[in-house]
């Protein structure tokens, strides 16, 4: 049951993610998505823990890298309000977030489905690392793009528009 559970959350989180970065690439805070993302992320590293294992592992290591990342993500978004450097430490510290997630995803798919455990049964084989490559080329591209487009505030909201039309006449 705990294995379920885990799993459940942790795919909401990429799920989460893949909005948040639809968002950051249309330059868009999806605040509810990012709140979901963030949480369920750090829920899905959390609970990564609590399975059995002995000594230090791979699992262990993403999971604290994820939790340092997250912790990073988080503040800037939170603690910073996405203030200046914060926003683009946001996107790359989300972004590798979720891709951490991705990768932990494919290499649990290439454990559980018996045809892609076929193609790579110890996970040193060229399927498992073409697929890891390609989707790590993706993340960074994806990352760079939302990097830059996320980089500034949206110009100007309707209230924003209305403050600054008010101010004009006053001057006028």
């Amino acid at each position: 049951m705990f294995t379920k559970v885990h799993v459940v959350i942790s795919l909401i989180a990429i799920f989460a993610g893949f909005a948040v970065l639809f968002g950051l690439l249309t330059s868009k805070r999806l605040d509810r998505w990012t709140a979901l993302f963030l949480i369920t992320t750090v829920l899905t590293s959390v609970t990564g823990f609590f399975f059995p294992f002995h000594g230090f592992t791979p699992a262990i290591a993403v999971g604290i890298l994820s939790l340092l990342v997250l912790a990073i993500a988080i503040f800037a978004y939170y603690g910073r309000r996405l203030a200046g450097a914060s926003r683009w430490i946001y996107v790359v510290t989300s972004m590798l977030a979720l891709y951490l997630n991705v990768f932990v995803l494919i290499v649990q798919l290439f454990q559980k489905v018996p045809a892609l455990k076929a193609l790579a049964p110890t996970q040193t084989e060229p399927p498992f690392k073409l697929t890891q490559l390609v989707v790590l080329v993706a993340f960074v591209a994806l990352g760079t793009i939302a990097a830059i487009r996320f980089r500034f505030e949206p110009v100007s909201t309707t209230s924003e528009a209305k403050n600054l039309s008010q101010l004009n006449k006053s001057k006028t």
